[in-house]
């Protein structure tokens, strides 16, 4: 059997699964519904300084993106920090580490770019027993209007000061969570790494807007007729995660930073995706927020099934595995040449890829009077599209041409030799250098 154990940071946890900082993580009682369920660590939602009293909206929080089924592809929140007193939520938090030593506890922290201010509450935290803090870098709503959440995650010089601090006043291992609102998310993770950081997590919710109520012409979710921009989570998310989580691994300067991966995980093999990009650990949470806290059995069985299967004992080994195959676009193999198949027993005749292909794409797909569709291999570009749109998995594949073999579209040989754009003779500086 796989061993799912995670030692991310030094911090243990049973598997590598941990609730993400978010209304799921909000209070003791929720917190040990997670562990009884199976969740092997917790970031308990962002504290901040005791002062003035954060002030939610008693009204709707959340604005949603559906799927044709219903299902729910994103989540947009304007929900701030938490709204309960300081030293509830500290006691709280002792409690709980007390009861599960074994389940990891971080606690997410937002406080103004004050040096005593993160000096106070960073010993206040130290007394709970909590394994680690985590910098909310990344709220887009609500905070940053305040000097704080994305308004200091984008900007490298205040993530590099701040991380410091906590370095300096903390003996607890320190993890910054990154915001996507940011054009390159590498600076801010190298500004994490030179304040000593010892990991980053990413990525923090996404500045939306998901609807807009066309009856009273404003934003959704409205409060007494007026809407905010949130922050953007779900399924719809993961593709930016996933490549944010890339670009840190790839970068020479934070290859070796761990990385907490976070955005869009639903299933065990959205967190597969992410530890094989590069991330020691995920955090979740919309997955809970949308299917409850049992949705973690799914995830452990199916990475251990999927770890067996590929004959890996460990989780850690894992980690990575896809980063040396993740490239830049000029380095991809120019000389590899596909074309689409159609398995004709298969296929259901609904002509989703032939209408597609003959509007928007090359022409590359017939149909006979009798609805047989077939592959002009004169025209296949191997785009995929025909593939992406058709109903049926497995129908429709594309095939590598073998070595030594006439291209049909453009009349040259095949090549197992591989080329890219760096010295393919198309290249305007290749015909210079020249």
């Amino acid at each position: 059997m796989a061993d799912l154990t995670s030692n991310f940071i030094g911090i243990k946890s049973p598997n590598p699964f941990w609730l993400a900082s978010a209304p799921p993580t909000d209070k003791e009682y929720n917190v040990r519904r997670a562990y009884e369920a199976g969740w092997g660590g917790v970031v308990w939602k962002t504290l901040g300084e005791a002062g003035p009293p954060v002030v939610n909206v008693n009204g709707p929080r959340y604005g949603a993106v559906w799927g044709a089924d219903r299902r729910l592809l994103g989540l947009n929140n304007i929900e701030l920090i938490t709204d309960r007193p300081l030293e509830v939520n500290l006691r709280e938090i002792k409690s709980v580490k007390r009861d599960y030593p074994d389940r990891a506890l971080i606690v997410s922290l937002m406080v103004p770019c004050e040096e005593q201010a993160w000096k106070n509450i960073l010993a206040e935290i130290e007394d709970t027993g909590a394994d680690g803090i985590e910098l909310n870098f990344g709220c887009p709503h609500g905070m940053a209007e305040r000097g704080m959440g994305s308004a200091v995650g984008q900007v490298p010089e205040y993530i590099e000061m701040v991380t410091r601090w906590c370095k300096q006043y903390s003996r607890m291992p320190c993890i910054v969570k990154l915001t996507p609102n940011i054009t390159d998310v590498r600076m801010p993770a190298q500004a994490a790494l030179a304040g000593g950081a010892d990991a980053v997590s990413l990525i923090n919710t996404i500045n939306s807007i998901t609807s807009v109520n066309l009856d009273i012409f404003a934003p959704e979710p409205t409060i007494d007729g007026k809407g905010a921009h949130g922050g953007y989570c779900g399924p719809a998310v993961k593709p930016i995660a996933l490549n944010m989580v890339a670009e840190i691994a790839r970068d020479p300067i934070t290859a070796n930073l761990p990385i907490s991966g976070i955005g869009g995980i639903t299933t065990w093999r959205d967190a597969a995706e992410f530890m094989v990009m590069g991330a020691g650990n995920v955090q979740v949470c919309t997955a809970a927020m949308t299917y409850g806290f049992k949705v973690v059995e799914e995830m452990i069985s199916g990475l251990s099934q999927w770890m067996d299967e590929k004959q890996i004992s460990d989780v850690a080994d894992i980690v990575g595995r896809a980063v040396p195959n993740t490239s830049d676009w000029q380095h991809l193999n120019l000389n590899y040449i596909a074309k689409a198949k159609i398995d004709e027993d298969l296929c259901i005749k609904c002509g989703r890829c032939y209408a597609v292909c003959e509007d928007t794409s090359h022409q590359a797909i017939l149909m006979s009077d009798d609805r047989v569709f077939s592959v002009n291999d004169d025209e296949c570009v191997a785009c995929n599209l025909c593939v992406n749109v058709c109903p049926v998995e497995g129908c429709i594949s594309l095939e590598q041409m073998a070595a030594g073999t006439t291209d049909p579209r453009t009349g040259t040989v095949v090549s197992d030799v591989k080329a890219d754009w760096t010295t393919h003779p198309n290249n305007p500086s290749v015909t210079a250098a020249e």
